[in-house]
């Protein structure tokens, strides 16, 4: 009996991979570009669409390789209008996506992990620990659906975060493949740098490989400003505490004019003193610092509570005193468990 062959989504390959392969059966590399600006920017469904490539290139790749697309298996719209998306993986697995408007673009927070192995006390979806990590077409096609589903008359999706589900540098390789495809102008999603950010919790290995392999923004999930408190809240602190963190960042190499995020939830009686932001203007001294301060969002299962919103406009106050761009982000999306630390996909995890 015939052996299927088991077919490959295209979009784990990259230009390079797509190229190589293609020149294995004698067929020009110059062919990947046109084969991945079908799939990215004219959003094909099918390889009969590309219809400037001969009929037998057609069905060679289709022999070998599929597009896919995610099960959306649901989708929620909260009453600010983000939206949540629930898809369904290969394997039955499950990750979130979250499309967040702002005044003129909307955002779109996507995930590179099923489930979390940080083990973040104020996030939910590290309760579950970690599934496994998202492939490079797994991330590239939360937004490659999002996008093929998006409203064209609405207001444009604009900017990418790694703010979702799992740890991105935990996924390295996975995740800046995806990157190379996610902001390539030629046959990519033409995302520009500046406008993807990706959030970590403190890798301090691949904080440093991540600048000099990307140009885009970083996010330091920070929440504490001493090493006991940090530990408590993130265990990834015992391993890379703060001092090497800061270190880290320090010597990332930004782009000019650029500055890197420091994301500070604020957790009422743990992390909200005006000592503690004392300590932390004084940390971040040495480094091009912007400051997100994040009220915690309270969820069931976690005993912690939110700021009082006294606490939050002292504590900001005092960072603008020490000359810190510091804004307040409440976040969107809490009524269907949208907001930031919420997502979990729980059917499957």
């Amino acid at each position: 009996m015939k052996t299927e062959i088991q077919k490959i989504d295209i979009k784990e390959f990259d230009y390079e991979q797509l190229a190589s392969w293609l020149k294995s059966y004698e067929i020009r590399p110059f062919r990947a570009a046109q084969i991945l600006k079908w799939i990215y920017i004219r959003q094909a469904e099918t390889f009969e669409e590309m219809t400037d490539l001969k009929k037998e290139v057609r069905t060679l790749i289709s022999q070998h390789f599929s597009i896919d697309r995610l099960r959306i298996q649901a989708i929620e719209k909260s009453k600010d209008g983000t939206c949540k998306y629930l898809f369904t993986l290969r394997d039955g697995r499950q990750i979130e996506s979250v499309l967040i408007p702002e005044r003129n673009h909307y955002t779109l927070c996507i995930s590179s992990q099923v489930g979390c192995a940080q083990k973040c006390r104020f996030c939910l979806t590290g309760k579950s620990g970690l599934i496994r990590n998202l492939t490079c077409g797994e991330i590239l096609a939360q937004i490659r659906d999002v996008l093929y589903s998006h409203d064209s008359n609405a207001k444009p999706i604009t900017n990418i975060v790694f703010m979702g589900m799992g740890e991105p540098l935990a996924n390295y390789s996975q995740v800046v493949k995806a990157l190379s495809l996610l902001t390539n102008n030629e046959y990519g999603l033409k995302i520009a740098n500046r406008r993807i950010t990706l959030s970590t919790a403190g890798l301090v290995p691949e904080i440093w490989r991540v600048g000099h392999d990307t140009k885009i923004n970083l996010a330091v999930s920070l929440n504490a400003s001493d090493n006991l408190t940090r530990s408590h809240l993130m265990p990834i602190n015992r391993i890379y505490p703060i001092e090497a963190l800061l270190l880290a960042c320090q010597k990332y190499p930004l782009p000019r004019g650029r500055r890197i995020t420091f994301e500070y939830i604020l957790i009422r009686g743990v992390n909200d003193s005006i000592e503690d932001a004392k300590r932390l203007a004084k940390m971040l001294r040495p480094i091009k610092a912007k400051i997100n301060l994040i009220p915690f969002n309270e969820h069931f299962g976690c005993n912690f509570k939110s700021p009082l919103p006294e606490t939050v406009w002292s504590f900001r106050q005092m960072l603008i005193e020490k000359h810190y761009m510091t804004i307040i982000r409440h976040s969107k999306g809490r009524d269907i468990m949208a907001a930031c630390g919420q997502l979990r996909a729980s059917a499957q995890l």
